[in-house]
């Protein structure tokens, strides 16, 4: 390989294959929004949520802590209680999302300015 060559980029595929899936889910932003405001109870988050179920929250959850986004806390009580936050590696992941929907504003607002010129 010579000095000018430039070596083949690849997709970060294992990330781009994340976002697609926490994109595709419906819930899992409003998930980090109520972890992200203190609300880490399966219950509670069904209660503040119309149109939540208890089935597709459990399923949300088990997704995002299969990527290491999230964390389950269970606690050895009677009756059983289990929390969830937001892993270290989820505050980073997350952040690109955020990153993801400005980018997508400043795209929108772009748009919107070549219709009207």
């Amino acid at each position: 390989m010579s000095e000018d060559t430039v070596p083949l980029k690849t997709p970060p595929l294992e990330s781009a294959r994340m976002v697609e899936t926490i994109y595709g889910c419906k819930w899992s932003l409003t998930v980090f929004s109520l972890l992200a405001n203190g609300v880490n109870r399966p219950g509670e988050m069904v209660r503040r949520v119309d149109g939540l179920t208890t089935k597709v929250l459990n399923d949300c959850l088990r997704k995002n802590q299969s990527f290491g986004i999230i964390k389950r806390i269970a606690y050895p009580e009677i009756p059983p209680r289990v929390e969830y936050e937001i892993t270290p590696f989820g505050r980073k992941f997350i952040r690109i999302l955020d990153d993801l929907e400005k980018l997508q504003d400043e795209i929108l607002a772009a748009s919107k300015d070549a219709h009207q010129q």
